[in-house]
């Protein structure tokens, strides 16, 4: 079929006006004007898009999709407490109800425009969602333990999980990764063993790194409200271990740099707010790629990353939601005007390079090329994968606009997505879910779980039996 529409924005090459899309199967065989690929495919059907932007389905590099039912549950709380009571509120969710929550994730990333997502998970709540609704995923497990004793067979357990994970899937559109929880969490044998287990099968590793300025003092200091010296007294326990290693005296960069991770060949750091002109040339040694997420580094007062600084470094960087129950909508649109504005804002160096093409480069081929995929997706280019949507651009205050990369950015939002395709595949058509989902029920079942999980979470009594029944490391978990 051919596509056509007032704009068509390949991401690589510039925008065309009246321009065309032909997609055959699951992959974009041409790119062009209307008038040349309607001359060139006579016999061809055409579907008029009017007023829109075709371009290529955005790749959030970072998501927990598991977290959208709890989303406007803690207003403006700063990043360590924000913390803490979702680690106090997931700890009633039962296993059905992470797939619920992460089925309203992924029904609201469709329907803005996101064609595929690379969600960081302890649970196969997200694979099994994308999976059902047919996006695009990059599923990371997180592993995670404090106590060194432990690295090796949590590691292990995740390993087998993985492999499970692979076999009973059937989609051609998932893949799989590993993630170690936050430098917090984890002792850092955990990094160790992780990058022994990826170097060696070749799987991407993504971590969160450097978020917050409490991460960084609790590496740096071994103080700060991540403390874990309270986890223990809560059980009775007084485990002389803990902390189960000594402060660092240096970054979160440096930090974990000395445990492996970072030569793990295909790492993706998120975040990476807090970082100085040493961290960024280690990262560039290295090779990482980053996932820059400004709403929510914006929201729970974490910083500002230096986005100029790993430009200059030449690192790839993409771009992520994270997790809904910080930032409430998964828009990438959103995402990218609020980071282009906090870039612009905050920027030392030519402010040129913040414009709207660069950053819609982010939220598709960097965020691709970031994920090790950008020669299958994230720009409309014969040969790659159908992973197209289409904007809406009538209600545009630009309209009639002389830029669409702009109209975009700055006047759309992801109410304005009306299409979007996943390998050939229409998921959403005409402001309309058409991917055999039920998404009222959806709707409805989150609506309730939201309403039990607040009650439940005001419970101490509840809160205690289930602690007493959690593994060692859950109640460190929790207790954070």
């Amino acid at each position: 079929m051919l596509f056509t529409a007032k704009y068509v924005i390949p991401i690589t090459s510039p925008y065309i006006e009246d321009g065309a899309v032909l997609v055959k199967d699951d992959k974009i065989e041409d790119v062009g004007t209307s008038a040349a690929l309607k001359a060139k495919y006579p016999d061809e059907e055409v579907r008029d898009m009017g007023l829109s932007a075709l371009m290529p389905g955005f790749v959030d590099v970072h998501t927990h999709l598991g977290y959208t039912a709890m989303r406007g549950m803690f207003g403006d709380l700063p990043y360590a407490s924000w913390k803490r009571e979702v680690l106090r509120h997931e700890l009633f969710f039962y296993d059905e109800d992470w797939v619920d929550s992460a089925r309203l994730g992924v029904l609201e990333a469709i329907a803005s425009g996101i064609t595929t997502v690379a969600d960081i998970s302890s649970s196969d709540c997200t694979l099994k969602a994308v999976e059902e609704m047919g996006l695009r995923a990059r599923v990371y497990l997180e592993v995670m333990t404090t106590h060194r004793e432990h690295t090796h067979d949590v590691v292990q357990e995740g390993v087998e999980k993985l492999e499970r994970w692979r076999q009973q899937t059937k989609s051609e559109l998932i893949d799989f990764g590993i993630a170690p929880g936050p430098v917090y969490a984890c002792h850092p044998e955990v990094f160790r063993e992780i990058a022994r287990y990826a170097t060696s099968e070749n799987m991407p590793v993504a971590m969160h790194l450097a978020g917050s300025q409490e991460e960084t003092d609790f590496i740096r200091y071994g103080s700060s409200p991540f403390s874990v010296h309270g986890s223990e007294h809560e059980h009775g326990k007084l485990t002389a271990a803990y902390p189960p290693w000594l402060p660092a005296g240096a970054s979160p960069v440096k930090y974990v740099s000395n445990w492996d991770i970072l030569d793990v060949p295909e790492v993706l750091l998120i975040h990476c707010v807090h970082v100085d002109d040493e961290d960024v040339a280690i990262l560039k040694d290295k090779g990482a790629a980053i996932g820059y997420c400004p709403r929510i580094n914006a929201k729970l007062g974490m910083g500002s990353a230096p986005i100029d600084k790993f430009v200059n470094a030449r690192l790839t960087v993409g771009l992520g939601t994270d997790s809904p129950a910080a930032v409430d909508t998964t828009d990438m649109i959103d995402e990218m005007r609020i980071g282009l504005m906090i870039t612009r804002a905050t920027s030392t160096g030519p402010r040129l390079q913040a414009s709207s093409a660069n950053t819609l480069r982010m939220a598709t081929v960097e965020s691709a090329r970031a994920l090790g995929i950008e020669d299958k997706v994230g720009s409309l280019e014969s040969g790659k994968q159908a992973d197209i949507i289409a904007i809406d651009l009538h209600n545009s205050h630009q309209n009639p606009t002389s830029n669409p990369e702009s109209a975009v950015i700055y006047t759309a939002n992801q109410d304005n997505v009306k299409m979007t395709m996943v390998a050939g595949r229409i998921l959403y058509d005409d402001f309309v879910h058409v991917s055999g989902c039920d998404r009222d029920g959806i709707v409805e079942t989150a609506r309730k779980l939201r309403e039990r999980i607040r009650g439940e979470a005001q419970d101490d009594a509840l809160r205690k039996e289930i602690l007493d029944h959690a593994t060692e490391d859950e109640r460190d978990r929790y207790n954070r």
